[in-house]
């Protein structure tokens, strides 16, 4: 594969920085945790924005968190049609071998393929609407979230859509028997968060009341 190339200097030297500093401060801990596998607590489902750094959140360490990163944190119905399916490939193994007690997707501002979403499903994207577009059918997952916003400015309703990015992943959790299972057997928790960047906020989503509440 001659396109690949050895890494940009800056990232070496952090790497060096890292291995002489935290990895040699922590020796024996990152040892015990190549050899001992994962066992992590909880599954966190997120956007691929840069911006948002779930160990850092949450104060996590290594070893704590499966995670899995994707396009506007989405999770498609379950659909074992025999085709690739990355996140649904990252679900099966969260839930059936790992054993994870929480499942979490975490949602966020100002999210490009939210907004994307939006702007499809108002006719102001057609390069979206394209077959060939790999981000434009990711984001048909979105379309019912898309049809149940509430009246109200552009701005208003792409906030909307952001956090039902979240409660369409949790409902379509629920269609994978082998989450829905866990989840009645009391094995298993999902949950629903919606982080503000910028004001560093974290929203819940309430089962009970259809709605998202500060934490």
């Amino acid at each position: 594969m001659k396109s690949a190339r050895p890494l940009p200097e800056y990232l070496s030297r952090r790497y060096h920085g890292w291995k002489a500093t935290s990895y040699a401060e922590n020796r024996s801990w990152y040892r015990r945790l190549a050899e001992g596998g994962q066992h992590p607590r909880a599954m966190v489902i997120s956007c691929c924005d840069s911006r948002v750094h779930v160990t850092s959140i949450f104060g996590a360490d290594q070893g704590e968190f499966f995670i899995h990163r994707n396009v506007a944190n989405l999770v498609p119905p379950y659909e074992p049609d025999g085709e690739p399916h990355g996140t649904s490939a990252a679900v099966e193994y969260a839930v059936t071998a790992l054993k994870v007690a929480h499942l979490i997707v975490l949602g966020h501002s100002s999210c490009g393929g939210v907004k994307g979403c939006y702007d499809m499903c108002s006719g102001h994207a057609p390069e979206l609407d394209k077959k060939s577009s790999f981000v434009g059918r990711w984001m048909d997952i979105l379309r019912p979230g898309f049809e149940r916003l509430s009246p109200g400015s552009d701005e208003e309703r792409t906030r909307q859509l952001e956090k039902e990015a979240v409660v369409v992943s949790l409902e379509n959790l629920m269609t994978f028997p082998f989450v829905k299972a866990a989840v009645e057997d009391d094995m298993l928790s999902l949950h629903g968060l919606w982080n503000d960047i910028g004001e560093g906020g974290l929203e819940y989503f309430d089962g009970e009341t259809g709605a998202f509440a500060p934490i």
